[in-house]
């Protein structure tokens, strides 16, 4: 009898032991499921990112360079026109001394632009000639290993935007040369119909290249300025991106630019010319008034798709690095005024505060708090606390 009851007895301690273990699991937190990643050492681009359109490199509008009966034009949009090719003809109205005195005056101007043009190139291809012998001397410098390979890079890119900057003067120079040809030519066909005589006014192509806009081929009678027609050649491309003015001035001359969603597959490469210095202000899609800025860029190798005014999506890189300890950006999180993310330390999570460096929007630069091989959690939910026990997807 009693080796009975001391078996109830053990029977029942045994049941109630086991009734308080599943309670005890029954209500022991779940460890939550979580979808950790590696820390990782690699490349890592910062970018500042925009819409652009590519413009004519070379781009010019003719005006009506006298008051007169404009011909009517047979050339079309995207029409190949050569140098000096004759556009449109406009026989001159007579003129009175007002007139005549404009005329007179705007000869002098386009003369004077043109001196100016000529003095730009003879700059130009003095600056070019300096960073060349800057150039060559930092050659001979990275050879003894004198100086980092960054200085070479940076000699090679001031004597391309110097070749650069001579052809656009030279560019601009025949520009000049053919408008002191048309007001020329204008006094000429004035002259000729005080005369008396039958005389036309001709308008000739400054540059060889495409139509890129007649604003109307009839034949009417046009006011002097009047503007007949845009040419370009659009075998020379360049880019144009409206940056905020907040990051544009992040961006400086020589920074690579990636061009996508231009229409092909793949990424075309570009490199900054300029930034202009002027800001203008553009409303956006959502009625905010915005400060942009124009920032210019030159292609690599264009491919020959590409026209005038073709929309794009530039990434301008303003800084990058090839190995560098990342981070990503989905798994930071304000704790304060830092950063921090939750490192899995065996089964837990373990929240570690960062220093950052660099960032984008896909990751950021660590520069303390991980090293590389940790597991972090992306997308912490405000579930997750500090010690809390975590399992991985």
């Amino acid at each position: 009898m009693n080796w009975k009851r001391w078996g109830w007895a053990w029977g029942w301690g045994f049941a109630g032991a086991g009734l308080v273990a599943a309670v005890a699991w029954m209500l022991w937190p779940a460890p939550l499921v979580v979808e950790a990643v590696a820390v990782q050492t690699g490349p890592m681009q910062v970018t500042v990112d925009d819409l652009g359109e590519t413009r004519s490199h070379d781009r010019f509008t003719l005006s009506a360079p006298v008051s007169g009966r404009l011909e009517r034009m047979t050339l079309r949009d995207g029409d190949a026109v050569q140098d000096q090719q004759l556009l449109a003809r406009i026989a001159p109205l007579p003129l009175s001394e007002r007139e005549r005195k404009e005329l007179t005056a705007r000869v002098a101007a386009a003369q004077a632009l043109q001196l100016e043009a000529q003095q730009r190139v003879r700059q130009s291809t003095d600056d070019l000639a300096q960073a060349q012998r800057e150039l060559q001397r930092m050659r001979q410098l990275a050879r003894d290993g004198f100086i980092a390979p960054q200085g070479l890079e940076q000699a090679m890119q001031k004597e391309a935007v110097a070749t650069s900057a001579l052809e656009a003067a030279r560019f601009r120079a025949r520009a000049a040369a053919a408008d002191v040809q048309v007001a020329q030519a204008a006094m000429d066909a004035i002259r000729v119909a005080q005369s008396g005589a039958q005389g036309w006014l001709e308008v000739r192509a400054p540059m060889a290249g495409r139509v890129l806009r007649i604003n109307d081929p009839s034949e009417r009678v046009v006011a002097i300025g009047t503007p007949l027609m845009s040419l370009g050649d659009v075998r020379r491309l360049e880019v144009v991106i409206e940056l905020l003015s907040t990051e544009a001035v992040k961006v400086a001359p020589g920074m690579p630019v990636l061009i996508e969603g231009w229409g092909g597959q793949q990424v075309l490469r570009a490199r900054v010319r300029q930034v202009e210095s002027y800001a203008f202000t553009k409303v956006s899609a959502l009625g905010i008034e915005e400060k942009r800025v124009n920032v210019i860029a030159d292609f690599d190798q264009p491919p020959s798709a590409l026209g005038d005014g073709f929309r794009l999506t530039a990434r301008i890189v303003v800084w990058q690095a090839d190995q560098v300890l990342k981070v990503p950006a989905s798994a930071l999180y304000r704790c304060g005024q830092a950063w921090c993310a939750f490192v899995v330390e065996g089964g837990r999570a373990r929240q570690r505060t960062l220093a950052l460096g660099h960032r984008n929007l896909q990751e950021a630069q660590v520069a303390d708090g991980l090293r590389a091989g940790e597991q972090v959690v992306r997308y912490p939910g405000n579930a997750l606390q500090d010690g809390a026990p975590v399992r991985s997807r």
